[in-house]
């Protein structure tokens, strides 16, 4: 069961986050696997001498997709934990473009793959700096929460005793 948050902080916000992190992370994996197997079947589609540019692109989207799914968990256990203190509003933010990064990354890649023409990615490239810029600034709000990183600002929660 996922944690709830409280503070002011909606529990569907941290359980958005679990539910998308569990899913990326389930997509991502199998994707990986699908690499895996292209790569031990030989498939020249995949391995051919002029599909440098796909496969950099796809195992790519693999990692991003795999490290952003995680990002996710991460994102959902810290709002289970922290008080807020900067409001909501903040936080709402942060999960959306954390979402919208969890979108645009991993499939700007694998579209960059798809339609890729000689050496260069196809078009679909284009959606990854917005996702890394929606990343940025996501972990940015996230990161730079004034005092979230004092042990004042969490939730009636004592260190483990040495």
């Amino acid at each position: 069961m996922a944690p709830t948050a409280t503070g002011g902080i909606p529990a569907a916000l941290a359980s958005r986050h679990w539910c998308w992190g569990w899913r990326a992370l389930w997509a991502f994996l199998c994707l990986g696997v699908v690499l895996e197997a292209l790569h031990g079947f030989k498939d020249p589609s995949y391995l051919g001498p002029s599909q440098s540019t796909r496969r950099l692109m796809w195992t790519l989207a693999h990692a991003h997709g795999t490290l952003l799914g995680l990002i996710q968990l991460a994102f959902a256990a810290y709002l289970g934990l922290v008080a807020v203190s900067p409001g909501p509003r903040r936080w709402v933010w942060a999960s959306g473009l954390l979402l919208a990064a969890q979108g645009l990354l991993p499939l700007g890649f694998l579209l960059g793959g798809w339609f890729y023409r000689g050496g260069d990615p196809g078009v679909g490239v284009f959606l990854v700096p917005v996702g890394a810029a929606c990343l940025v600034v996501s972990v940015g709000l996230i990161a730079l929460v004034p005092g979230a990183m004092h042990g004042s600002e969490t939730r009636g929660r004592k260190p483990p005793e040495p």
